[in-house]
Order: C-alpha cells, then sequence, then structure tokens
C-alpha cells in the first residue's frame, strides 16, 4: 500500500507541478496581450491598495452582503489559503505514517486551528453545495443566478474542497490514533470521535489508512491542480488567484467601485486628443485584444456565481444580456484566440493581417477561425457578442456593486458601444435623433436654447440669470444646474419649480444659467458618442469657469478664487459635472437637491408642518445611489414630512432596481422582454401606495408612464401619483395661511441664507 501510495501521488505531483507552471505562464502572457492602461492609473498608492485588498479580502466585503454565502464562502478562501501545511504533512506520511510538520506539527494551537478551519472548510462547501442544488437552473430558469455557468466546473471545484476537507478530518482521526492520545485532548478537540473509533485498530491497520488516506488527499488536489492547468478559462477555480491581482488593480486605490465617472477614451494606454487624435488611435473595442490588461484580467477572474446577472435589470425582464454572461463570452473568446494572437497574428485598421502565414503556420486551425469571428454580430454573424445584448445595457451599475471580485462591466460595454457608434455607425436608429438634437440644439429634444427659461415665468418670484439679473456667480450661493429633463421635460418641470421655491422659501441665493448651457452629455457618453461628450462638457466648463468668475491666476492653477458650488435636480447631471467634468478641468463642488433640502431642514430653514397623508415608497435612481452612495438623505427628507408612512420595495438602495432610462436607454424603444419600468412598477405598486416618490427627472418620467399605463389597464388605483421628494416637501412647508394671515407657525426660525 505504501509503495503505491508513494508512487501514485509523486507522478501526479511532477505532472500537475509541470502543468501549472505552464498554465501560470500561459495566463501571465494572455493577460498581457490587452492594452497598456494610462501610466500610474493602476499602480498609484500602493499602500493604500494593498489595505483594500486586505479588508476586501479578510472582510469579505462584497460577499457578506449575501448572508449564509459570504460566510460560508469565507471559511472555504481561509481554509484554501492556510491549510496547504496540511498538504506538506500528507507527503511525510507516504513515508512514515506517524511524521509531523517540524517545529509547528506538535504545536496545540496549529492543531487545534486546523481541525477547527478543516471542520468549517467542509461545513462551508456542504452549505455551498446545497445553495446551488436548490438554485438550479432547472428549477429556478432565468431566475437562478447560476443560468448559464458551466455546471461541470462548479461541481468539480466544490466536490473537491468537499474531498479535501474530509481526508484533512479523516488524518486527523489517524493521527490521534497513531499517537495514542489518551483521552481527551484540545488538540483533537473536533476529530477526538474519529481518533476513538480509529483508537482499536492494529499498527498495520492505521499506517495502511494513513498511506490510503494521504494519498487520496494528495491526490484530489493534484488532479485539481492537473484540471485547472489544463482548462485556463476555468474562472471557477482560478479566481482563487486572479482575484488578488484583479482587486489589487482595481479602478480606485481607496476601495470604491468603478461607478461613477466614465474613463476617457485611450489608445496605446494614452488619452485620445479628439482634436488632434494620432493616426494609429483605435477608438473604443472591436477586437478582444483591443480591451486593456485590466480587462483581460477581469475576465480571466469572473467565477461566474451570477451575483451580476441576478441583479440586472435586462436580464430580470427577459433581455438577453447577462452581465456574467457577456463577461465569459468575452473570456472564452480571448481564451480561444490566445494561440493566434500570441503567433503575432491581428488585424490593423484596414482589417489586413499584420502576421505572415509562416508566423501563423502552427496556430490551431480552432483558434484561427475564432479570430474571423466579430466581436460584435448577429448569432448568423457568429459574433462573440450580439448587438441585442450590447444595448441592453441600462449601465444602472447593479453588477459592478455586487461582484466579488471588482469585475467592471459597465467600462468594457461602453467600450464595446464606443466603436459601434462611432465607426460603424451602428446603433439604435432612436439614438440617432437623440444624437443630431443634441449636435445642433445642446439638448436631447431639440428645443430652443430660449425654452430652457421659460419655466420661470410659472413661478410668482424671481429667478436670477447668470450674465442678466447677477455678473457671476459669486453672488449667489448655488449655482441651480436645471438641466434638460428640468427645464424641457412637463413632468420634471415641477420638480424644477418646486425646488426653486424651496430655495427661495429658505433663504438661500441661487441663480440659473440663462440657456446658453448644453446638455452635460451624459446620454451621448454612455451611449459612445465620446467625441459629442467631450465637445458639450468643454463648452459647458468653459461657460461655468466663466460663470463663477474664474480669473487668469486662478485659470493657470485651476482652483477657483471662490467656492464652485452647483446644486442639480438631475441624478445624471450631478454625477457627470461633480465626477466627469474634473477630467476636462471643470473642478466643482456639486450636490444633488435632497442633500441641500435635508441641511435646509437640519438647520430649521425648511419647517414641515402640513401632513402628507399616505403610504409612500421610495425608488432610488441609480445615478444617485449606486453611483453615488447618496441613499439617505432623500429617505430622512420623506421621514420629516407629517403623515408620510415609508415601505421601502423589496429592492432598495444597493439593490435598488433600475427605471430603465440609464445608458441612454431614455431615448431607445423596448422591444425585448417586460419593460423595466413596468417591472419595477409592478414591485412598487405590490405594497399598494399612495404616492411613489423619486429624486431624478428620468426616473420620474419612466415611473410616470408606468403608472398611467397600468391605471389604464385598471391594474393601478386612480389615485397613486408619482412625485419627486421635493414636491412632497413643498406641500408640507407651504402652510395654508391662518384667519391673521400668518403663513408659517409664528415660532418658525427667520430664513438665513446657507453661507
Amino acid at each position: 500500500m505504501q509503495l503505491a501510495a508513494i508512487i501514485v501521488s509523486l507522478v501526479l505531483t511532477v505532472v500537475g507541478v509541470a502543468l501549472i507552471a505552464r498554465a501560470v505562464a500561459q495566463i501571465y502572457r494572455f493577460v498581457k496581450l490587452g492594452q497598456p492602461v494610462p501610466a500610474g492609473s493602476r499602480t498609484d498608492n500602493i499602500k493604500q491598495r494593498t489595505i483594500t485588498l486586505v479588508k476586501e479580502f479578510l472582510g469579505h466585503t462584497r460577499m457578506n452582503r449575501w448572508g449564509i454565502v459570504g460566510f460560508a464562502h469565507w471559511f472555504v478562501a481561509i481554509g484554501f489559503l492556510t491549510l496547504p501545511p496540511t498538504l506538506l504533512q500528507a507527503y511525510g506520511q507516504l513515508f512514515k505514517a506517524d511524521w509531523v510538520l517540524p517545529i509547528i506539527g506538535n504545536w496545540p494551537p496549529f492543531e487545534m486551528y486546523t481541525e477547527f478551519i478543516g471542520l468549517m472548510t467542509t461545513v462551508g462547501i456542504i452549505v455551498l453545495i446545497a445553495i446551488r442544488l436548490l438554485n438550479l437552473p432547472s428549477r429556478a430558469g432565468r431566475k437562478s443566478r447560476f443560468a448559464g455557468s458551466k455546471a461541470w466546473q462548479a461541481y468539480f471545484v466544490e466536490y473537491v474542497i468537499l474531498g479535501i476537507g474530509l481526508a484533512i478530518l479523516t488524518l486527523r482521526g489517524l493521527e490521534g490514533a497513531i499517537h495514542h492520545v489518551e483521552g481527551y485532548e484540545a488538540s483533537y478537540f473536533i476529530s477526538y470521535p474519529l481518533v476513538l473509533a480509529f483508537k482499536g485498530l492494529t499498527l498495520g491497520t492505521l499506517q495502511n489508512l494513513i498511506y490510503f488516506t494521504a494519498m487520496m488527499k494528495i491526490g484530489i488536489s493534484l488532479i485539481w491542480m492537473i484540471t485547472v492547468s489544463l482548462n485556463t478559462n476555468m474562472g471557477v477555480a482560478w479566481h482563487r488567484f486572479l482575484a488578488f491581482p484583479n482587486i489589487w488593480f482595481k479602478r480606485n486605490a481607496d476601495g470604491a467601485v468603478a461607478l461613477g465617472a466614465l474613463q476617457p477614451m485611450t489608445s496605446g494606454g494614452k488619452e485620445i486628443d479628439f482634436e488632434d487624435p494620432g493616426e494609429d488611435d483605435v477608438f473604443g473595442v472591436s477586437q478582444v485584444e483591443q480591451f486593456s490588461w485590466k480587462g483581460i484580467l477581469d475576465f480571466s477572474t469572473c467565477t461566474e456565481c451570477g451575483r451580476c446577472q441576478s441583479q440586472c435589470p435586462a436580464w430580470n425582464t427577459g433581455k438577453p444580456l447577462s452581465p456574467k454572461l457577456l463577461i465569459m463570452s468575452l473570456r472564452d473568446h480571448a481564451h480561444a484566440k490566445a494561440p493566434y494572437l500570441l503567433a503575432g497574428g491581428g488585424k490593423d485598421m484596414e482589417g489586413n493581417e499584420k502576421a505572415s502565414e509562416e508566423q501563423l503556420k502552427d496556430v490551431p486551425a480552432a483558434a484561427l477561425a475564432e479570430a474571423e469571428r466579430p466581436l460584435i454580430g448577429t448569432a448568423e454573424e457568429n459574433g462573440v457578442i450580439d448587438p441585442d445584448v450590447l444595448w441592453s445595457c441600462t449601465t444602472c451599475g447593479a453588477c459592478v456593486e455586487q461582484c466579488p471580485v471588482d469585475i467592471e462591466h459597465i467600462d468594457h460595454i461602453v467600450d464595446m458601444r464606443r466603436y459601434q457608434v462611432m465607426i460603424e455607425s451602428a446603433f439604435p436608429s432612436e439614438a440617432g435623433t437623440m444624437l443630431k438634437n443634441l449636435e445642433k440644439k445642446g439638448n436631447p429634444w431639440g428645443l430652443a436654447k430660449k425654452q430652457r427659461v421659460e419655466w420661470t415665468k410659472e413661478v410668482d418670484f424671481e429667478v436670477p440669470i447668470v450674465g442678466k439679473d447677477v455678473e457671476d456667480l459669486s453672488e449667489v450661493d448655488y449655482l441651480y444646474w436645471v438641466g434638460c429633463a428640468g427645464a424641457l421635460e412637463d413632468r420634471a418641470k415641477k420638480t424644477t419649480k418646486a425646488f426653486a421655491e424651496l430655495l427661495h422659501i429658505a433663504g438661500v441665493k441661487f441663480a440659473i444659467m440663462g440657456g446658453d448651457e448644453k446638455c452635460t452629455g451624459d446620454s451621448a457618453r454612455r451611449l459612445g458618442n465620446e467625441p459629442l461628450f467631450q465637445q458639450l462638457g468643454q463648452e459647458n466648463v468653459a461657460m461655468l469657469n466663466m460663470a463663477f468668475g474664474e480669473d487668469d491666476e486662478d485659470a493657470a492653477t485651476k482652483k477657483p478664487k471662490s467656492s464652485k458650488k452647483i446644486v442639480a435636480t438631475c441624478p445624471h447631471c450631478f454625477n457627470t459635472i461633480a465626477n466627469e467634468y474634473p477630467q476636462l478641468g471643470g473642478e466643482y463642488e456639486v450636490i444633488h437637491h435632497t442633500q441641500l433640502l435635508q441641511h435646509l431642514i437640519d438647520e430649521g430653514k425648511l419647517i414641515p408642518v402640513t401632513p402628507v397623508e399616505g403610504l409612500i415608497t421610495y425608488h432610488d435612481p441609480c445615478y444617485l445611489g449606486r453611483h453615488n452612495k447618496i441613499y439617505t438623505p432623500p429617505r430622512e427628507i420623506i421621514a420629516k414630512v407629517p403623515g408620510l408612512r415609508n415601505e421601502e420595495m423589496h429592492r432598495h438602495k444597493e439593490r435598488g432596481f433600475c427605471c430603465g432610462a440609464g445608458g441612454a436607454r431614455m431615448w431607445m424603444e423596448e422591444r425585448i422582454g417586460k419593460r423595466i419600468n413596468n417591472e419595477r412598477v409592478d414591485e412598487a405598486l405590490s405594497l399598494n401606495p399612495d404616492i411613489v416618490s423619486t429624486a431624478c427627472p428620468f426616473c420620474l418620467v419612466m415611473l410616470t408612464d408606468s403608472v398611467n399605463g397600468k391605471k389604464n389597464e385598471g391594474k393601478a388605483k386612480e389615485s397613486v401619483q408619482v412625485v419627486d421628494v421635493s414636491q412632497l416637501l413643498l406641500d408640507s412647508v407651504k402652510t395654508p395661511a391662518d384667519p391673521a394671515g400668518e403663513a408659517e407657525p409664528a415660532d418658525a426660525p427667520e430664513p438665513e441664507p446657507v453661507k
């Protein structure tokens, strides 16, 4: 038995070590196929990146949101990293059954740790196996987060871990028996029942059992190593290694997820200058090797857990986009194409082959065939990613927020969109109207700029305009960035007027632009038209800097001479000005209107007194919530309005469900599956609310359209209304006059301007 165990274990070891070394080299060369990233963008602040990695791993910060799943996975991950000494001991036991590791082998704390982690790893993997079996696609269909995952790989990895865990516990029992443990010992506090079970066996039997169990432990470990080495696209196994660099190289060193700002377009690791682009600049991504090396690493790291898929609004409403399946498709395509690329293959901008026939003569036919596949194309075209998949994305950020290994899905989707829009002019036709209107009129509706200020005639107080009523913004506390929807869309204008009136009541000095402002470019950028975003953004930044009275010295140092405070009612405007305009030289202090209203309530400058009766449920706008982590202010405002009873929808805050308008989807028809806004409204109406509230003009439009449709179908009560939180607050602050003519309670504080 001993000789056979030694031979089997050593043969597997030689093969496994050789193959794993080859696989590591292959993955390294594979990731290096990606394009460089801007210098320092992924390696800045080494200390903070390391701290972030340790916190995310040890704290399992993303996984632990899933309750028992995170708890079980933590022990499995810790066991994988800290139990290799038991493998070394198993090798020693092949040659001498009672062999223990030097120094620590008989050290009680080490033995107790091995016992505890060995047990918890085993229990943890059993829990994860049970969760998978209870949520199989055959049971739950599309609702299973495992739908589309490679089942055999997951089963293989899970049962390998289970086998190793059982082998560790069995060996502990055999070790106790052969070392003649007398009575209960703390070092065997878990395996002691096994020690008792084995204690009556003869020495020879114990030795043979140890040889066999050690061989099984080694064999299972090496078979796993050989299998994953032969399948370098096996993310469910390789994420154990690749997750560490993928998290370390994430976009934000401080640990923030890759949401908020989109990154500027780059080519060859340098930002593209659209006023004078280089001759070799590549616009967007049309070949998998045009993704950055971080993108290739992202694809390889995907563990197919499906958390992104389970939260995706497109997937949940019957559309073909699953962030998980998209990443898996890119990964499998990249791996299949890798031999061709590593041999020097590739196409130039005209589509001509870069490599000679001699260079490609040894490339497998399968890799050559993979190289001919279009990255974006229909099934008939043998495309890797179907256009309907690409254009279903709302850029809501749910996938990025949920991913436990920090894959940056949205950046990759937008990079592919950029090529389709800028080079192929291939995008949903309805979006073309929006782009033309932005180019010609500076707003998506194509309305004249003078209409941007028409709403000011509908309020009974003066709304100062920069350049007309105030010379520049140094005379006021805030620039109110009304935005295109807030100025031009009838439903959103109600929010605009309500918020302006609240500022007036609170005595806040504010001003608006006079109509010369353009759309911030959010929709254009997320659709993929980066040059149009750059044009709109640069014009707005120049106008804003002038309005804030920036002088030459300030411009040279890029520092404002006074605070540049902007408040926006649209989260898309808020996100763009706050997070993306700094890329264009526009540094401003930007807040959302709910933040300012909460502040004014806290300071006693707005006092909600009139009850607004009814049950309310609040919908989190994606670009306010997930993208910018603003969840509390709208809820605190609602809580301060007397009479309202707030009830959360099942999906809220970090797991909030999109309205369907983000990612330029506001301007595209929704022809596949259930409309996303209907899905969200169905969830809201299940609570039987009187009010559905939000804090975004896009959400307001989408939710209102759906609620009105439900009313027409008789599926919603006529009294239910969709309003912005500012409208609710205004209804409560505007108290009816009493007989004495007082409009406010006598003890209300005098409003003072916000400093």
